[in-house]
Order: structure tokens, then C-alpha cells, then sequence
């Protein structure tokens, strides 16, 4: 059983005590979400495709930890001019374990 659902504009792949990270979300740590935008559906039988979302289906996810990614340096420089710029930016996520798709 796998369902496709939309997260944050991101379309991921969920299967059931599967562990995913999504973009950060506003609940704390050990809460439960529900995700509602449900685009394909299936089990062992059926699939199920939405137009856009399938009706009355939903993801439930228990929210693991709040994690920051790797980070990504961003250089700009112009020649011959002396002006150089170092930042750096860490894109935070949401580890979330899948727990019933319904």
C-alpha cells in the first residue's frame, strides 16, 4: 500500500513506518499531522487517482524530530571590483514517520 500526497508544493512517494523529511512544519515534536491533498492512492486491489486530489483520503504522520540540512554556501563575486559575498544557508525540515493511510 503507497499513497502520493502534497506537501508544502512537493509531491512525495508514502508508504506505511516509513520515515520521510518534509519542509518544516508548525507542530512540535511527537504531535500527529494529517495530510489531506491525496493525489494517487493504492492497495493490493485498487488504485485510486484524484482530480486533483482524491476524495475523502487522507496520510496521518507522527512527527519525529525538527532537522536542518547540510549547508549550502553562496558565493558572488564581480572581478576586478573587490566585492565578494560568503553566505551560507541551512534548509530546515521535519522528520515525520508515516502511520496510517486512509
Amino acid at each position: 500500500m503507497f499513497a502520493v500526497v502534497e506537501v508544502a508544493g512537493q509531491q512525495l512517494k508514502v508508504s506505511p513506518a516509513e520515515q520521510i523529511y518534509v519542509p518544516k512544519l508548525p507542530s512540535g515534536v511527537g504531535d500527529t499531522v494529517k495530510f489531506d491533498k491525496v493525489i494517487l492512492m493504492s492497495d493490493d486491489k485498487k488504485v485510486s487517482i484524484g482530480a486533483p486530489y482524491v476524495k475523502n483520503a487522507s496520510v496521518t504522520a507522527k512527527i519525529l524530530q525538527h532537522v536542518k540540512d547540510d549547508t549550502v554556501i553562496v558565493f558572488k563575486k564581480k572581478k576586478r571590483k573587490g566585492y565578494r559575498v560568503r553566505r551560507g544557508h541551512r534548509q530546515q525540515y521535519t522528520q515525520v514517520e508515516i502511520t496510517k493511510i486512509g
